[in-house]
């Protein structure tokens, strides 16, 4: 019993493990990729603030998404470190998801916050 009970979490502990591999944005060689924006506080109440860490991208689009996949926020043509602060007085509770796009459309960051009233 002791065996399978052993075995059972070395199981789940591999399988967490690999779970938040998964979450993790990477390359095709699996070289992890940087985070390009930093968001705080989380949740957030009544404004939640992005800051573009330093990137050489130029022209980059911010948007914001809610759980169901509408787009309620857009700022276009924002650059390298920026700060971005976004009023929550419209956005209902919940889970939200922010892109950054590139010039060509291209996700090279997103994430989720979450809004708690």
């Amino acid at each position: 019993m002791k065996i399978f009970y052993t075995l059972s979490i070395f199981l789940i502990s591999t399988l967490a493990a690999k779970s938040q591999d998964r979450n993790t944005p990477s390359t095709p060689a699996g070289d992890v990729l940087p985070k390009l924006i930093k968001f705080y506080p989380n949740p957030a109440t009544s404004f939640i603030n992005f800051e573009l860490q330093n990137t050489n991208e130029k022209d980059l689009n911010f948007q914001i998404y809610n759980f169901l996949g509408k787009k309620v926020y857009e700022v276009n043509n924002i650059n390298s470190n920026s700060k971005t602060t976004v009023n929550l007085s419209d956005f209902y509770r919940g889970v939200y998801i922010f892109q950054l796009r590139d010039k060509s459309g291209k996700v090279v960051d997103s994430g989720k916050f979450q809004v708690s009233k």
